[in-house]
C-alpha cells in the first residue's frame, strides 16, 4: 500500500486530537479523518485486581488447550462438590459425567495431546512461542488423518523436535527421546514421516545455536560463551566443521574456549554434558586446532592449568 499523504499539501505527519475524534495534519491543520472510534476501555483501573474485576472478556483464544480456551467445565476439581447444596449432588454428579461422555474423540484425542505437549515444553524449558506453534501443527496433522497408527507421544515429541530447531532452541534427538520415553529409533521415523506429510522444510541446526545453553550447563562465563561462538565462526570459514555433526563441533569450540579463557572443562566433563563421546569432541578439537593455528596455545594452557 502507499504511504498515505495529506490531500492538500502532502505531509506525512498527522496527530489525533481526541477530544474531537479527529484526525489533523500537522502541517497545515486539514481534518483528514472525523468521528473517529475510540477501540481503547471505557474504564480505568489502578492496580491488577481493579483490572481483572472491571474486564469484561475472558483470557485470549489460544491452541494451547485443546478447546482454545472457550469451553466451561463442569465440576473442576474436588472442591467444587462443597459448593453444591447436598440435595443436588446427585445432579451435579450426573451432569458432569454426561458433559464427558458427550466429549468427541477429537477433543479427547487433543486434551491428552496438549498435556503432554505442555509436560514435555515445561520439562525441556522451551518458550511459549514454540508451544503454541506445535499445538497448531497437532491439530492440523489431526485433522488430515496423521496420528491415526502412531502413538501421540510420538507425534508430539516429532514435532518439538523439528521446531525447536527453528525456533534457535535447538534440543538433541536423545533429549527429547529421554523426555518423551519414545525410542530414538521410532522418533526419528516419526519425524521423517510428519515432515514430509506437513511439508515442514527446516535447515539442519548450527553448532552455534547449542552453545549458550551447554556453557549454561557447564557454568561457564558469557566470556567464555563468545569465544567458543568466535572459534565457530572461524572454523566455519576454514570449511572445517562442514558434514560435522553440530553438538560434536559445539562441545569441541567450548572445550577450546574454556582452556583458553582459564574456565577449563575436562573433555569427560563436556562430554556428559553435549551427549557426545570423548572421542569426538578429540577429533573435533585436533581438526579445528590445527586449521586455527592455536593446537600448542590450547595444549600449553591446559597444560599449566594441570599444573
Amino acid at each position: 500500500m502507499a504511504e498515505f499523504r495529506c490531500p492538500e499539501c502532502g505531509s506525512k505527519h498527522f496527530y489525533k486530537d481526541p477530544d474531537r475524534a479527529e484526525k489533523v495534519c500537522a502541517k497545515c491543520g486539514l481534518v483528514v479523518e472525523g468521528d473517529m472510534i475510540d477501540i481503547g476501555q471505557d474504564w480505568r483501573a489502578f492496580d491488577h485486581d481493579q483490572k481483572v474485576k472491571r474486564a469484561r472478556t475472558g483470557a485470549p483464544l489460544t491452541h494451547k488447550r485443546h478447546d482454545k480456551g472457550l469451553t466451561t467445565e463442569i465440576g473442576k476439581g474436588t472442591t467444587e462438590l462443597f459448593k453444591v447444596p447436598a440435595k443436588k449432588r446427585s445432579q451435579f454428579f450426573r451432569i458432569r459425567k454426561w458433559q464427558k461422555r458427550l466429549l468427541t474423540s477429537k477433543d479427547r484425542n487433543m486434551s491428552f495431546a496438549m498435556s503432554e505437549l505442555q509436560r514435555l515444553v515445561s520439562f525441556l524449558g522451551l518458550p511459549k512461542t514454540l508451544h503454541e506453534e506445535v499445538a497448531k501443527l497437532y491439530e492440523r496433522a489431526l485433522q488430515k488423518g496423521l496420528v491415526r497408527g502412531r502413538s501421540i507421544e510420538s507425534i508430539i515429541a516429532a514435532l518439538v523436535y523439528s521446531l525447536s530447531r527453528e525456533y534457535g532452541t535447538p534440543r538433541t534427538l536423545v533429549e527429547i527421546a529421554q523426555a518423551s520415553g519414545i525410542g530414538k529409533r521410532e522418533l526419528g521415523r516419526t519425524y521423517r514421516y510428519i515432515s514430509r506429510k506437513l511439508d515442514i522444510r527446516i535447515l539442519p541446526a548450527r553448532a552455534e545455536t547449542y552453545i549458550p545453553r551447554f556453557s549454561s550447563m557447564l557454568k561457564l562465563s558469557d566470556k567464555t560463551q563468545m569465544h567458543a561462538i568466535r572459534i565457530l565462526r572461524n572454523a566455519k570459514e576454514k570449511d572445517v566443521i562442514s558434514g560435522k555433526g553440530p553438538c560434536g563441533c559445539a562441545a569441541a569450540a567450548i572445550y577450546i574456549a574454556s582452556v583458553l579463557e582459564g574456565e577449563r572443562k575436562t573433555q569427560r566433563e563436556v562430554a556428559d554434558v553435549v551427549g557426545v563421546t570423548e572421542v569426538t569432541i578429540r577429533n573435533r578439537y585436533k581438526e579445528m586446532a590445527e586449521a586455527l593455528n592455536i593446537e600448542e596455545e590450547v595444549e600449553k594452557k591446559a597444560k599449566e592449568e594441570e599444573d
